[in-house]
């Protein structure tokens, strides 16, 4: 008893709704079976900042679970502003490198009662252009960027978009260098992949094939340059490169080529990720050769899959699950700054070194 009135009981998380078949129940409904105004159960159910009487808000929440009504998120997005919702946009979701990240970003959201809605872009901007203005009704709180850009400047359809993104009130976060996002989260790609270039040199590594992604993305792009760098430093030579994606298709397609024109036993291949690193392996095995001693290679990322393939991958670790929350936090901390993101070099079984 409360107030003079009976206040019916939460069901059991067993019961199933009084309204399994028929029109879905609206808040009209659960007004009515909770006793109270329209407006009162809206405040308690769409996310109005109003205050509603504890007593009230137990009612609301109680018929609604008795009928089974689920908030209606667009309703939620015009009492708050912005709906319950981080929207995550990656190149490709097959991709270990954007499931990781993917993993950090829900990790955040379930830690702040947030759902996390991914979709794909295959780096084509107009797709993603497409994409974000079918978010812009959802009105998610943040907006994250996870897919590597181009040097090419931003399409006027895309920067459009993501300024209408940012006008209703929530937050876009890149990665990398990005003028159109609030927030940025950096990957020092290049000081990474030459601190690998530099350790292959010191193995005995003197000539090396670079499988990298199409010119222009910065992602691969920085990380080429640092390997050539680091290579260089310590006395080898990249004698190739050649481009792809960041598919395991690519990197087995590449190296099947360059198996075709000839890969001297002793060199070193070293592909923008893992991923593509492993495509390589792949193409050194059909090809009746062996990874390790005679062509050896390394990857990028430190995806699970590195350490689990045979030999062992060679790679730069990237704590890419910290990546993600650090993206998530990005969205939502009002003074946000990017912690360091530490990246190591792991010498596994497919870079055995160089006898001398």
């Amino acid at each position: 008893m409360l107030g003079g009135m009976n206040v019916p009981e939460s069901p059991s998380p067993a019961r199933a709704p009084r309204h399994p078949r028929g029109p879905a129940p609206t808040l009209h409904d659960v007004a009515r079976e909770a006793g109270v105004s329209l407006a009162t159960a809206s405040r308690v159910l769409n996310g109005s900042e109003r205050k509603v009487a504890e007593s009230f808000r137990e009612r609301v929440e109680a018929a609604a679970a008795a009928l089974g009504y689920t908030a209606n998120v667009s309703a939620q997005a015009t009492a708050r502003g912005t709906s319950p919702v981080i929207a995550l946009l990656v190149a490709d979701i097959a991709d270990p490198y954007f499931g990781l990240i993917a993993s950090g970003v829900a990790r955040g959201a379930d830690e702040h009662g947030l759902v996390v809605t991914i979709a794909i872009t295959e780096r084509d901007q107009e797709r993603e252009a497409r994409i974000v203005r079918a978010l812009r009704g959802q009105r998610p709180r943040g907006l994250i960027l996870a897919a590597s850009r181009t040097q090419e400047p931003i399409e006027a359809e895309t920067a459009h978009e993501l300024a209408e993104f940012a006008r209703l009130g929530s937050r876009i976060v890149a990665f990398g260098p990005d003028g159109d996002a609030d927030r940025r989260i950096e990957i020092d790609n290049r000081s990474g992949a030459e601190a690998l270039g530099r350790r292959m040199g010191e193995l005995g590594y003197r000539s090396a094939i670079a499988l990298g992604a199409a010119e222009g993305v910065r992602t691969s792009d920085d990380r080429l340059v640092g390997f050539r760098a680091g290579f260089e430093a310590a006395g080898g030579a990249v004698v190739n490169v050649r481009r792809g994606d960041f598919r395991r298709e690519s990197g087995a397609a590449d190296m099947a080529a360059a198996l075709v024109e000839g890969v001297p036993a002793g060199t070193l291949v070293f592909a923008i990720s893992d991923v593509v690193a492993i495509g390589a392996m792949s193409a050194i095995r059909d090809a009746g050769r062996e990874v390790g001693a005679d062509i050896a290679v390394c990857g990028f990322d430190d995806v699970p899959a590195s350490s689990d393939v045979s030999p062992a991958l060679t790679t730069v670790r990237v704590p890419l699950s910290e990546v993600g929350y650090q993206a998530f936090r990005a969205t939502v901390d009002a003074d946000w700054e990017q912690s360091p993101l530490p990246l190591e070099v792991v010498v596994r079984a497919s870079t055995p070194g160089v006898a001398a």
